[in-house]
């Protein structure tokens, strides 16, 4: 069994900052990458940012590079997401995945973002 467990959304003005955090756990060894995905209203969901276990290479969306950094943690097999300067169009629930070459993977529950002023 597989927990993926996000946590950090919430309400933010637009220009402001905030960190998203993901909980991998149960059976999870070897796994390859670990992202974010958004999905906002009447939108398909879309990936945000991803980072690979061992390399620690990263990928981003064009709309959020330079603002949003993707960062891990394998000793506690967690992922975070900070982001900056946060826009009325980041308002979305954020997913966090855990996947393996494989194909398999495991989505969190997601957590609100909303930017608002």
């Amino acid at each position: 069994q597989v927990r993926i467990v996000e946590s950090g959304g919430g309400l933010v003005q637009p220009g402001g900052s905030l960190r998203l955090s993901c909980a991998a756990s149960g059976f999870i060894s070897g796994w390859y990458a670990m992202s974010w995905y958004r999905q906002a209203p009447g939108k398909e969901r879309e990936l945000v940012a991803s980072i690979t276990n061992t390399l620690g290479s990263t990928n981003y969306a064009d709309s959020v590079k330079d603002r949003f950094t993707i960062s891990r943690d394998n000793a506690k097999n967690t992922v975070d997401l900070q982001m900056n300067s946060l826009k009325l169009e980041d308002t979305a629930v954020y997913y966090c995945t855990i996947r393996w070459v494989s194909g398999r993977n495991y989505w969190g529950q997601g957590t609100q973002v909303t930017v608002s002023s």
